[in-house]
């Protein structure tokens, strides 16, 4: 990657968790932000409002990448590679991520989303990312983030996916370690805790 490390700086700067808000224009994106929001989330079929969504906001952020080319993505700091996803189908994972080091490295960084420790050692073994989205999807999501944390080597940035996140989970989250939780938007304010004081 030749640009600045953006996203990395904003989700490790600081003493807490960073809370990464889903959304999906301008004006969710604004309010995320002032509710605390360090980062924000667009998924895949948004990539549209990503220049609008840049214009209208200071914090990063992170785009949910779906094969798009690096043209269409303007606005964006890091993109998601679903490692889980892809891994099923033809060419398998490896393939997808491959394809994402070629088509996305000098634009973005790249954050490996993974589900088990098997595609976590591999990721590591072969692509050796600074990021990762460590996911959890059913009722034991928060235990299966949590077991998959301390295979994470030092100095990597880990980001916390989950189903559902609670005020409970985002401090627990953070006393683990972990850097940042994605989470839906408009619950940032009830998640952030204490704003921080205007100036």
């Amino acid at each position: 990657m030749t640009g600045p490390r953006r996203f990395s700086q904003a989700i490790s700067e600081g003493d807490g968790i960073s809370l990464l808000a889903e959304v999906e224009g301008p004006e969710a994106a604004r309010r995320a932000e002032s509710e605390g929001a360090e980062g924000l989330l667009v998924h895949s079929g948004n990539e549209t409002q990503l220049q609008q969504i840049r214009d209208a906001v200071s914090v990063p952020i992170l785009f949910w990448w779906d094969g798009e080319p690096a043209d269409r993505l303007a606005g964006a700091d890091a993109c998601v590679v679903d490692v889980a996803a892809w891994s099923g189908g033809l060419g398998g994972g490896d393939d997808v991520v491959q394809r994402a080091h070629v088509e996305l490295d000098d634009h973005f960084e790249l954050a490996l989303r993974v589900e088990d420790d098997e595609q976590l050692a591999d990721a590591l073994e072969k692509f050796d990312p600074e990021l990762f989205v460590l996911a959890g999807k059913d009722e034991e999501a928060l235990e299966r983030v949590l077991d998959l944390l301390p295979d994470v080597p030092a100095g990597k940035l880990a980001i916390a996916e989950l189903p559902a996140t609670t005020r409970g989970d985002v401090s627990e989250l953070e006393r683990a370690g972990v850097d940042a939780v994605i989470v839906r938007g408009g619950r940032v304010a009830e998640l952030v805790g204490e704003l921080p004081p205007e100036v």
